[in-house]
């Protein structure tokens, strides 16, 4: 009797006696020749055949759990890049409105002008200013008019707010974040 070789490199089992049993009267009558014999012995055909395809059903269940991983790491890098864009531009500003302060009419709106061509990837209508000068609080883009209390030789506090939406297959986890950034600069 001749071995025969899947291709998988093992040996398969010898179908002869299979053959025979299914041909054989006690088969027929446990299971009959009508439809349910034939559903058994599609059965036995299944069971009997390689698995040459289950790699491919293992990397279509696995790959939409690793692709959603894959978007959310790069949503929560975006996020991430964003909230350091911030932060940086805060600084940027705050330390130009330490210099400007007592030469410009709107030290608020030249503020923010900075912040926004400090951080050009965020969107400009977007990020929200509160300025804090010698302990009075300016929650507004601008803050022309009286400016007396712009003192010279006194700290700045200017601080921004930045929605953070991740959205990943379009739906949004965050429900209303907000990146921020508070920046205090001293004169001396």
């Amino acid at each position: 009797m001749k071995v025969q070789i899947d291709s998988h490199g093992q040996a398969k089992a010898p179908r002869r006696s299979l053959r025979r049993a299914s041909k054989s009267k006690d088969f027929r009558t446990a299971f009959g020749s009508g439809p349910l014999g034939s559903l058994v012995r599609a059965g036995r055909a299944l069971l009997r055949s390689n698995d040459e395809g289950s790699a491919l059903v293992e990397i279509g269940l696995v790959m939409p759990m690793l692709l959603a991983l894959i978007t959310a790491i790069c949503a929560f890098a975006v996020a991430f890049n964003n909230q350091l864009t911030l932060t940086t531009a805060v600084g940027s500003g705050a330390q130009y409105l330490q210099l400007i302060r007592t030469t410009t009419t709107n030290p608020c709106a030249d503020t923010l002008t900075a912040i926004e061509n400090a951080a050009p990837s965020l969107t400009p209508a977007s990020i929200a200013l509160t300025f804090n000068f010698n302990g009075l609080k300016v929650v507004s883009n601008s803050c022309a008019g009286d400016q007396s209390y712009l003192v010279q030789g006194q700290s700045v506090t200017v601080s921004a707010t930045y929605p953070c939406d991740l959205p990943i297959y379009g739906a949004a986890f965050t429900g209303g974040c907000q990146l921020s950034a508070k920046v205090t600069e001293y004169e001396y």
